[in-house]
Formats: C-alpha cells, structure tokens, sequence
C-alpha cells in the first residue's frame, strides 16, 4: 500500500505548536533581607508585623526541573498508540527547558495518522499551579475529570473537520503538586476521510497521562 501523501492544509495544523510563553512564571532568586539587628534595647512584641517586613517563610516546591518528556513513555505504550514512530520521540525546543519541556510523536502508517506530545511544566508555587489548570480546564469544556491522576486529571476530546477531512484530538490535563502534565493526542483516517472513535482517542490520551504522570512523581523531587 503506497503512503498516501498528508493534504496540504491538514500539514499545516499538525505542524508542532509553539511552547507556551514562559511569562510570569520565572523562579525567585535570592534569599529574603535579613532584619537589621536592633542598636538598643529590642521593642516589646506586639504580635503584628508590618506588611512591609520581608518574609522569612521559604516557599517549598516539590518540583524544581521538568523531567525528560521523551523518556516518560514505555516504547510499546508510544508504538501502540502512534504506530510507525521512532519510539525516541523528539524534544520540541523551549524557552527554558528546566521548566518546561515538551516531547513530540508523529507517524502516517498506510493511511492511519497519530500525534502525541506530552509536555511537562513547573511553576513556582502549588497555587500557581492549580490556577493554571483551572484556567486551561476552563477553556477547554465539554470534558471530565479523570480520577486517580494526580491531584487533579482533567479530559477532553474534540472532532475538526478541514476540506472533508475528519481529526480527533484529545487533550489530557493533569496536577502535580507544582507541576502540570498536558497530553495531546490526536488521528485521522486519510482513505475514508473519517477520524478514529471518540474512545480510542480518550483512552489514549489517558494512557500517554498515567504514564506521564508517574514519570514524574518518579522522578527527582526538590
């Protein structure tokens, strides 16, 4: 069966996506002031401090790196679901790749196309975090929470159609602590023009999430 060659203007929405912008979430440097040491006699406590006093409280982190995104996943778990890739996978240059870091796999297998990225991201606080998934969750409804994945798992599939051709994708949302995991999975059938089911493409994602996931929890913790 001869490959058949990918339309022009599904190439162009396939192509990889840009890392998100890392604005807002560069890591504090340096230790907080030390307070001045007193000339006389220490003032009595009050039990207030100026709002102006610098904190002496360290915020922790459990995570203070992105793992490697392309060594989350088992080979046979990247050949089942993107049949034909390199299970290698290829690292999609960031911004800044302490923090974030992105891992890209994509085939055409006679005429059944797959793409995974699986991108992982560390913010400066849990609170960071969990803002950030509920704004992502939020402008990506129609989906459900996926129980068991992190602090918080997060799915959602969608079906696009462009010059008569079919794509489904399912994207994956998960919290750990302060760091995010996003999946993306997505295929397309280019003899029938038809997209895989809405299960298989959801099932998918949340295998390449779990994975992912407990990749990361595994991994080196700050």
């Amino acid at each position: 069966m001869r490959d058949l060659p990918l339309p022009l203007a599904l190439t162009a929405r396939l192509s990889p996506v840009a890392v998100l912008a890392a604005a807002g979430w560069a890591l504090s440097s340096g230790p907080p002031a030390a307070p001045q040491a007193a000339e006389h006699k220490p003032a009595a406590q009050t039990g207030t401090r100026s709002a102006s006093a610098p904190s002496t409280e360290a915020v922790s982190r459990t995570y203070t790196a992105a793992p490697a995104p392309c060594a989350a996943l088992a080979a046979k778990t990247v050949a089942s679901l993107v049949p034909g890739a390199k299970t290698a996978g290829k690292e999609i240059p960031s911004t800044d790749s302490r923090l974030r870091r992105t891992c890209s796999w994509n085939a055409l297998k006679g005429y059944d196309y797959r793409w995974l990225d699986v991108s992982f991201e560390v913010l400066d606080s849990d609170e960071e975090a969990q803002k950030s998934y509920q704004e992502r969750t939020g402008k990506n409804s129609g989906g459900g929470a996926v129980p068991g994945l992190g602090d918080a798992g997060y799915s959602v599939v969608n079906l696009t159609t462009e010059d008569k051709q079919q794509t489904r994708e399912g994207v994956v949302f998960a919290r750990v602590s302060n760091a995010l995991v996003v999946v993306t999975y997505n295929g397309s059938d280019f003899e029938t023009k038809k997209a895989p089911g809405t299960d298989e493409i959801n099932k998918g994602a949340i295998r390449a999430a779990k994975e992912a996931v407990a990749a990361l929890e595994g991994g080196r913790k700050g």
